[in-house]
């Protein structure tokens, strides 16, 4: 009996390796949370230049990436557990790093290996080794589901680590003063590394890539990890860099730029408004596990994105703020809603082995295409053609769902296939 079906025969529709990624995943991404919205400040408060903080930005966006690419080459090979083991242990020192010092390169140091995130979304190496190990701790029936839940525990944990930079005032009353206020975040960060690695240590041999059937053939290399599935995997990657680069116009801090300077609205209302994006983006993960187990994973990934993208274009068309503030929140009910489908259907229709590196390439695609947007957008501001990077954003996302159905309707997950062989046969 393997170790899905012992635990789905005890009652539990995950096993307990699963519910470790899930708490290791909460803990990560609050530190995300917080860390997106104080790192440029703190920096600040230390006297560096504009361009120094643009330096320790860039440098933590190419870490992440290049912590992503080693990842997925090297995950399954030393062991996706002691992988993100030493993951946990670099957001350690990268938090102490940043606690303790104040020279620019020992901060770009600490920004290129700490693991952090300058967005508040958990994007990087081990969300990629993550992705390839949940489906192993579920039944393909289930997989859509807690892959909502991890999706879910992500924008929830990020959400309430945003609020909690405000203690940064708390830590001023104190009497800390100037980048000293900052500091403590960061040592809260370098425990969260601790805790993470204290979690993700007990995970069991079952996380592992699975070995090989005696009876198959041999599997040949492959490139970067990929063998059999090298063309759905490019295919993947072309595409979903395509959606992020739209999606890379319209980011949150570009949203919350929008705000203010269309309908001037003050950081107060931006941060309870973004509080209740999260909220509805997080409760609506849920919903999308359901909707995919009914209508499948593919057009649960297209179907709610076509509406989503409709509200995007609408959005810089509002008369008011009240308006515009209640097409945003429609757009948050529904706009997450390919995450959890799009991640689990990456790892359906790939071999088991293929999957750290599908998730590190994919991943990786969407990073790299998404970078230069928001440039294009901040010179739209600058001309005050202000509703320009929403219809850009939302009509390229459009060409993306259509032309990742035509692609891929036909590939069906194995949940998928069963079902359709049982009607089939009904």
């Amino acid at each position: 009996m393997t170790r899905t079906a012992e635990h789905a025969r005890r009652g539990e529709w995950f096993s307990p390796d699963g519910r470790r990624i899930l708490a290791a995943r909460l803990l990560r991404t609050f530190g995300f949370g917080y860390l997106a919205v104080v790192l440029a400040a703190y920096l600040a408060a230390l006297g560096k230049s504009p361009i120094e903080v643009g330096a320790v930005l860039t440098t933590t966006i190419a870490g992440t990436a290049t912590a992503t690419v080693l990842s997925s080459l090297w995950a399954d090979r030393l062991g996706r557990r002691r992988t993100l083991v030493a993951l946990s242990v670099l957001m350690t020192a990268g938090g102490l790093i940043f606690a303790a010092g104040d020279a620019l390169w020992l901060l770009l140091l600490g920004a290129f290996t700490g693991a952090m995130s300058v967005s508040g979304s958990d994007i990087g190496p081990a969300n990629t080794i993550d992705q390839a190990i949940l489906p192993q701790t579920t039944t393909d029936a289930r997989r859509t589901r807690l892959f909502s839940y991890y999706t879910m525990a992500g924008n929830l944990a990020a959400a309430v680590g945003a609020l909690f930079a405000g203690t940064v005032a708390f830590f001023a009353r104190l009497g800390l003063d100037g980048a000293d206020a900052y500091r403590p975040l960061f040592v809260v960060y370098a425990l969260i590394g601790v805790g993470n690695a204290l979690l993700l240590g007990r995970l069991t041999a079952a996380v592992e890539v699975p070995a090989a059937d005696a009876e198959e053939p041999a599997r040949p290399p492959g490139f970067l990890g990929v063998h059999r599935s090298r063309s759905i995997v490019v295919r993947l990657s072309l595409l979903y860099g395509l959606d992020s680069f739209a999606g890379g116009f319209t980011v949150q801090s570009l949203v919350a730029y929008w705000f203010t300077l269309r309908w001037h609205l003050s950081p107060e209302a931006l941060g309870a408004l973004f509080f209740a994006d999260g909220l509805l983006s997080g409760a609506s993960l849920l919903v999308a596990g359901r909707l995919a187990e009914r209508f499948g994973l593919l057009r649960t990934m297209v179907f709610t994105q076509l509406p989503s993208n409709l509200l995007l274009i609408l959005l810089p068309l509002a008369p008011s703020t009240g308006l515009a503030m209640a097409v945003f929140l429609a757009r948050s009910s529904i706009s997450q809603m390919d995450i959890p489908t799009r991640q689990s259907y990456n790892m359906a229709i790939v071999e088991p082995d293929e999957r750290t590196a599908t998730a590190g390439i994919t991943n990786v695609a969407r990073t790299a295409a998404g970078a230069a947007a928001p440039l294009l957008s901040g010179y739209a501001y600058s001309i005050a053609a202000l509703g320009a990077p929403f219809f850009f954003a939302g009509a390229l996302k459009v060409v993306y769902n259509v032309l990742i159905y035509r692609a891929f309707r036909h590939i069906h997950p194995p949940e998928e296939r069963l079902r359709r062989e049982a009607g089939d046969a009904g």
